[in-house]
C-alpha cells in the first residue's frame, strides 16, 4: 500500500466513478482499476461495489476512506512543511473565493501581489463557501475568500475589511426623489435576491434587519444565479437589491441606468475574511497576501 493507492480510493469513492477518477489522479482506468484491485485482494475485502450503471463504496471502504483522507492530510502537511522551510513566499498558493467578490477583489490585487511576491503563484478557484469549506478540510485548497462568519475548531478566519452594502434601483423608482433611504424604506419594498446557496442573499436580509420578513408579491419567485444577472434584472426596472460596495466599481455600472446609494444603516455591511486551517503551515504566504488586500482597496471599503 502507498500514498498513490490512496489517492485512488479518495478519488474513486468522492466521483464514483473509474473514469473520473482517473482523469483526476492523471492516470489510465485500467491502471487504476487494476491497482485498487490489487489493494482489494492483499487486504482480502471489498472496497468498492460496482456493476454496470454504478460505483458504490462498501461500509468497510468507509472506515477506509476516513484513514485514507487523514493519511494524505498528513503527507500534505510534510510537503507544505517543507515548502515553508525553503521560502514560504514561493510556490502554489490555493485559494478559494465565493462569486459574489471574487470578479472585484481580484483585479484590484493580482498585478500588485505578481509585482511584491513574485515567488508566490496564486491558484484561484470560485465556488459558493460551503463548496469552499468541504475543499478546505479536504486540503485542496490553502484558504478561503468568504463572507461569513466560520465557528469550526480546526478553522482559523484572518479579517481582511468590512465592505458595506449599497442599494441599487432603477432611475425610474421612488427612492430617485429621496435624499435618504431609511430602515422602514427597505422594510416596504421589494428586494431582489440571488438564489439560494448564495451567501449574499441572506447576508443582505440579515444586515438590514429583514430576515423575519417573508418573501412574497412579485418577485417572489424572480431570483438570479449570479450577481451580474441581477443586476441586469435591476437595470431592467425588475425592482431594487443590494449590492456589496466592491461590486458597484464593476462594468456593469457604466451606461446600466442603474442608481447606487451607500446604505447609512450602522450595520448594513459584511466582513470579508481569509479562512485558513490552523494546521496549515505556510503563515506567513498567507498574511503577505492579506495584508496585498488590504493595501490595494478602495475607499469604500474599511481594512481591519
Amino acid at each position: 500500500m502507498n500514498l498513490r493507492d490512496l489517492q485512488y480510493i479518495i478519488a474513486v469513492a468522492e466521483t464514483h466513478h473509474f473514469g473520473k477518477a482517473a482523469e483526476r489522479c492523471f492516470v489510465s482506468q485500467p491502471t487504476l482499476s487494476g491497482q485498487i484491485k490489487k489493494l482489494e485482494q492483499d487486504l482480502a475485502i471489498t472496497i468498492f461495489e460496482r456493476t454496470n450503471r454504478s460505483v458504490e463504496i462498501t461500509p468497510i471502504g468507509e472506515a477506509i476512506l476516513v484513514h485514507a483522507r487523514q493519511i494524505m492530510e498528513q503527507a500534505d502537511a510534510i510537503r507544505q512543511l517543507a515548502l515553508a522551510h525553503q521560502d514560504p513566499l514561493a510556490g502554489p498558493l490555493r485559494i478559494g473565493a465565493i462569486p459574489t467578490l471574487s470578479p472585484y477583489l481580484m483585479p484590484l490585487i493580482l498585478m500588485p501581489l505578481k509585482t511584491e511576491h513574485p515567488q508566490l503563484r496564486l491558484v484561484l478557484s470560485e465556488e459558493m463557501t460551503d463548496i469552499l469549506l468541504t475543499r478546505l478540510r479536504n486540503h485542496e485548497i490553502d484558504a478561503a475568500l468568504l463572507a461569513t462568519p466560520v465557528e469550526e475548531h480546526d478553522l482559523e478566519a484572518m479579517p481582511l475589511f468590512d465592505e458595506p452594502f449599497w442599494l441599487a434601483h432603477p432611475r425610474k423608482h421612488p427612492f430617485y426623489n429621496q435624499d435618504e433611504i431609511t430602515q422602514a424604506d427597505l422594510e416596504n419594498t421589494e428586494l431582489l435576491l440571488l438564489s439560494e446557496g448564495h451567501c449574499l442573499a441572506k447576508q443582505a436580509m440579515e444586515v438590514c434587519h429583514l430576515k423575519d420578513r417573508k418573501v412574497q408579491g412579485e418577485m417572489a419567485d424572480l431570483r438570479a444565479a449570479s450577481l451580474e444577472t441581477l443586476l441586469q434584472l435591476v437595470g431592467a426596472g425588475f425592482g431594487s437589491t443590494l449590492v456589496p460596495a466592491l461590486a458597484i466599481r464593476g462594468s456593469w455600472a457604466i451606461g446600466s441606468g442603474i442608481i447606487t446609494r451607500k446604505l447609512e444603516l450602522p450595520d448594513a455591511f459584511r466582513q470579508v475574511s481569509l479562512v485558513f486551517r490552523h494546521s496549515y503551515p505556510r503563515r506567513q504566504a498567507l498574511e503577505a497576501f492579506a495584508q496585498v488586500v488590504r493595501e490595494h482597496l478602495p475607499n469604500t471599503v474599511t481594512p481591519l
